[in-house]
């Protein structure tokens, strides 16, 4: 575990390299050089590819090619404004879908559920969406939500079930099956066939959450069979 303060270079280092929140690329310092912005501890993926500051913050932070769940607040010319639960409302284009054209767009609502990329993010512009994968140019499952119900938690907590080992969605799925969608903006979107399932998810993630409960497995699975499920 180590922990860094604000302004500490950290040995971040990949051929493919992708910094989440709290870390920046400096030029002026050294070459390929990594500066923590904020304190907390330093994570980083097995392959050492993704590396970001685990803080105890609940405002996200937007940080390019992260996929974030956002609510659309406004129209904005040909495009929307969505509000991800960063500082300022990120803006989305009406092309930025897969096949999209100015004949051709979403009709999207005030109040609709986006899955998007944060394609664009600089603390002294307005982060940029996209809801398409920037290889396949193809949807890759970055659109319009509907339905469903939006559960919100920590930070960690949303990158926590983003890994592919934590123990919480494959104990839910094998319970009732659930389809959801992780933002690490600290918002999950959960869409099950009955209404006690939707609630079942939405306390196990509460109860869970360092934020919250904090459970681990084993007490995750006592809290589940309390549940009328």
């Amino acid at each position: 575990m180590s922990f860094v303060l604000p302004g500490e270079l950290v040995p971040a280092q990949h051929v493919n390299l992708k910094l989440g929140p709290g870390l920046l690329q400096v030029s002026d310092v050294k070459n390929g050089s990594v500066m923590s912005t904020r304190a907390g501890e330093l994570k980083h993926t097995a392959n050492n590819r993704e590396w970001w500051i685990e803080g105890n913050s609940r405002r996200y932070v937007p940080a390019p090619q992260e996929s974030v769940i956002g609510v659309v607040i406004a129209r904005s010319g040909e495009g929307w404004r969505v509000d991800i639960g960063s500082a300022h409302f990120a803006s989305l284009d009406g092309l930025a879908f897969e096949g999209a054209t100015k004949r051709s767009r979403p009709n999207l609502k005030v109040g609709s559920v986006l899955y998007a990329r944060v394609s664009l993010a600089h603390k002294d512009m307005e982060p940029e969406l996209e809801c398409f994968d920037a290889q396949t140019r193809k949807a890759e499952g970055f659109g319009e939500l509907k339905g469903g119900f939006l559960v919100r938690c920590s930070l960690q907590m949303s990158r926590m079930l983003l890994d592919q080992s934590h123990f919480l969605l494959p104990l839910l799925g094998a319970r009732f099956p659930l389809e959801v969608a992780i933002g690490l903006n600290g918002r999950v979107w959960v869409s099950t066939k009955e209404p006690k399932y939707t609630i079942a998810v939405s306390r196990c993630i509460e109860a869970v959450d360092p934020d919250g409960g904090g459970m681990d497995e084993r007490a995750a699975k006592k809290f589940l069979a309390t549940l009328d499920i």
